[in-house]
């Protein structure tokens, strides 16, 4: 991230001493988000009308260039609470307890089997993938535990199996409900080598199976299996620059693994979001749609590369978003930023031939640092500080520069204060689509 100004950095040659603007009195800090059209428009009457009109957080329907597939409907989980089920569902759910007692002791996902009400939990995963058949939820009960056996589910959990593929599929955050956050980026494997090493023979294919495997059990068990608890994942798909349906190496160890998922772990998915649908991916959709069920179908969100922020930031709080992906963050590791996902971000949309301003009051001596972006840039940004006591100058912090997309898409800033007064955080917006923008700050005293 760019860090234009550190804190105790000196500012920039101060400008001329501006009229005062009044101060009412605040808290210590207070913020005021301000919008005002640019002048002139950078847009004629009539290009403004051809711009498409686009809905703020919606589910992506038919972008007209790609056909993206519409939502098929929200998808709302169901209560795991037993006190919540109808009757038909707790009949279905205790003629099923019944049959488990057939099987003696067992356990699965780490979770012993009709000790606590966990168990149940796990038991409703299996009747809803069946529709409350309690037969067929048996049949595939029993299924799944003998696979888990025979395919050495609870000695995998603790093999090494290397970190190559750590960038491939990963665990970044939580969602606005609390589910933890699952990545697939499937473009990491335009990588030959990764390729090679990972689909280059029937060997390699198993190592990789049994990888992904490992990283959802390791995953499912760190969820709460309580009735009131989460127990389901939330799952993003990255399909940029994915390995197309002419790569037969991939394409069937990807099937065979979506097959071991889906027989085996019914019900973890709360929702599953395509980012950067590719044309190819359209045209596949399109031929198993029709095989999929209404419920499957309803957990399914797509975008296009232009919507994915947008998309993502309706289901996952900003910072919680990988920077990659338009939010705020990072790997903690790689650069130690001042910053981490439990620091709330504010969002803010930008309509076109706009400027915003964050203004945020300042009625205490404090250093203070903010973080900012804005979603693929294209603006101005400036920051300054305005003493209020009169004849103070005010202070560029940052000049007026215009923020290309391949600019850092995070600047870091900050500020010693020792005259009270406002921070101005300005982004003119002279294109003719709106912008998202994400900021957070924060505060700390000075010492005498």
């Amino acid at each position: 991230m760019a860090d234009e100004n550190p804190t105790n950095s000196p500012p920039e040659t101060p400008a001329n001493p501006p009229e005062k603007p009044h101060f009412p009195a605040a808290e210590p800090i207070s913020v005021t988000e301000k919008e005002t059209p640019l002048d002139p428009s950078p847009t004629t009457p009539e290009q403004d009308q051809k711009e498409p009109i686009q809905q703020e957080h919606s589910i992506p329907e038919a972008e007209k260039p790609q056909k993206v597939p519409e939502s098929q409907g929200s998808f709302k989980e169901e209560s795991n609470k037993v006190t919540d089920l109808s009757d038909p569902e707790k009949k279905s759910l205790d003629e099923l307890k019944t049959h488990v007692q057939e099987l003696g002791e067992a356990q699965i996902y780490g979770v012993p089997l009709l000790v606590d009400e966990r168990s149940d939990v796990i038991l409703l995963k299996f009747l809803r993938a069946r529709d409350f058949k309690v037969k067929e939820a048996f049949l595939m009960l029993k299924n799944t535990l003998k696979w888990r056996e025979e395919f050495g589910i609870e000695s995998l959990v603790e093999e090494k199996l290397g970190d190559d593929l750590d960038k491939v599929v990963f665990s970044d955050g939580l969602d606005k409900d609390g589910h933890p956050v699952c990545y697939n980026v499937y473009g990491e494997f335009q990588n030959k080598e990764l390729y090679k090493k990972t689909f280059g023979d029937q060997e390699k294919r198993n190592k990789f199976l049994k990888w992904r495997i490992q990283f959802l059990e390791k995953s499912i068990r760190k969820l709460d299996f309580s009735p009131g608890g989460i127990n389901t994942i939330f799952q993003v798909s990255d399909l940029k620059n994915s390995p197309g349906p002419g790569k037969t190496e991939h394409r069937i160890a990807t099937k065979q693994a979506l097959q071991l998922l889906q027989d085996n772990y019914p019900e973890f998915v709360a929702k599953q979001v395509f980012i950067n649908v590719p044309w190819w991916y359209l045209a596949f959709y399109t031929m198993i749609s029709p095989f999929m069920t209404q419920r499957t179908k309803s957990k399914f969100v797509f975008a296009s590369p232009a919507r994915t922020a947008e998309t993502l930031f309706k289901y996952i709080a900003p910072e919680q978003v990988p920077i990659q992906y338009g939010g705020l963050s990072v790997d903690f590791c790689d650069c130690n930023p001042a910053f981490t996902n439990n620091d709330p971000a504010s969002e803010i949309t930008i309509k076109p031939a706009t400027k915003q301003t964050v203004e945020i009051l300042v009625n205490e001596k404090c250093s203070i640092i903010w973080e900012l972006r804005v979603v693929g840039w294209e603006v101005s940004y400036s920051a300054e500080y305005v003493p209020r006591t009169e004849g103070s100058y005010t202070v560029i912090i940052h000049k007026a520069r215009k923020m290309s997309p391949t600019d850092e898409p995070v600047i870091c800033n900050g500020f010693k204060i020792t005259e009270l007064g406002k921070l101005l955080l300005t982004v003119d917006n002279s294109t003719s689509k709106k912008k998202k923008l994400l900021y957070r700050f924060k505060v700390e005293p000075l010492c005498d």
